[in-house]
């Protein structure tokens, strides 16, 4: 199994991603790992070679380019030349933590959408109390969405829940306003009545305040919603672990107390930590594209890895493709 990164995409890159594909590497004997960037920054901090190819290019896309006109006109640059990769049969699965929009578009249209796929979905998954985790689509690949495309979500996210994640019959829900059948705008409404009417274990519409109880396997959404739910989350999470990091050392007594909680609160913290989850997939494509996050250090590029690996091995755009033919013949 050959996976493609791009070694510069990302805040810490490309030292944390190298980092991550080594420990990869070590980890799954079956996969073979190209990164593609500067060779020789790559090779500063590459200390095993083994099953590790590099592919030279000093082309970067920027955080700040515009997502389309970059991938369009660097066509050089180690995002594109990842998704090459993938599209010319040479890897089977990628991973940037680079420009988000970019590797949209380079999944878009150099890797390509699976037939009868309207629109890709990005959809990370994310910590719940219970430390089950569920999977949100979408979070921003399209801001604006048709009932039909929250019903191939839908789809999609169940295929993944069950293949992946290794849940039987997974629990797909809506995000909406309010929990009951009728609630919600025109799209939420029609989207609520198509993937009611589908052989999905669909439970119905949940709010927003319930997604981090473990309400649902699966929650769909348009775009701009699911955006805005996720940055919600991300910065509650910062926010409170911030809050209670002051009142913990804020006098000598408090220090002593959060001496003795230190291991609840790694625990803690592990828990809630999104990388141990993967990065977020780009569902709706011919091969898996993993948009690690950011701020990805070798941990989480080292989930990434696992996660796309684990897409490859169950072949979860075929199984996308196939349950969309049968759901179209129903």
């Amino acid at each position: 199994m050959k996976i493609a990164i791009d070694a510069m995409g990302g805040d810490h890159a490309p030292k944390e991603v190298v980092i991550g594909a080594q420990k990869a590497i070590e980890q799954f004997p079956d996969i073979e790992i190209t990164l593609i960037g500067h060779e020789q920054q790559i090779r500063s901090f590459l200390t095993k070679d083994e099953r590790i190819n590099i592919v030279h290019t000093e082309e970067v896309i920027e955080a700040t380019d515009e997502p389309v006109r970059a991938v369009r006109r660097k066509k050089n640059s180690s995002m594109v030349l990842m998704a090459k990769e993938v599209s010319e049969g040479r890897a089977d699965a990628c991973i940037s933590a680079g420009n988000t929009g970019a590797l949209m578009a380079a999944g878009l249209f150099i890797v390509g959408r699976i037939e009868g796929i309207d629109r890709p979905a990005l959809a990370p998954t994310l910590p719940t109390v219970g430390g089950e985790g569920f999977l949100l689509l979408d979070v921003g690949a399209n801001v604006d969405a048709r009932p039909e495309h929250l019903l191939q979500y839908a789809l999609m996210g169940a295929v993944y829940a069950e293949r992946v994640r290794h849940i039987s019959n997974p629990r797909v829900a809506l995000l909406n306003v309010g929990t009951e059948d009728q609630k919600g705008n025109e799209l939420a409404k029609k989207a609520f009545q198509l993937i009611k009417s589908s052989s999905l274990n669909f439970i119905g519409n949940v709010e927003a305040r319930d997604l981090l109880e473990g309400v649902a396997d699966v929650v769909v959404t348009d775009g701009f919603t699911g955006n805005v739910a996720l940055k919600t989350i991300e910065g509650t999470a910062i926010s409170l672990f911030a809050m209670l990091k002051s009142a913990l050392t804020s006098r000598w007594t408090s220090k002593i107390a959060a001496s003795m909680l230190k291991p609840q609160l790694i625990e803690l913290k592990k828990k809630m930590d999104y990388s141990e989850y993967g990065g977020a997939a780009l569902f709706g494509l011919k091969a898996p594209v993993i948009k690690a996050h950011g701020s990805s250090d070798a941990h989480a590029i080292f989930h990434a890895v696992r996660q796309a690996r684990e897409m490859v091995a169950k072949d979860v755009a075929l199984t996308i493709k196939q349950s969309l033919e049968r759901m179209a013949n129903e």
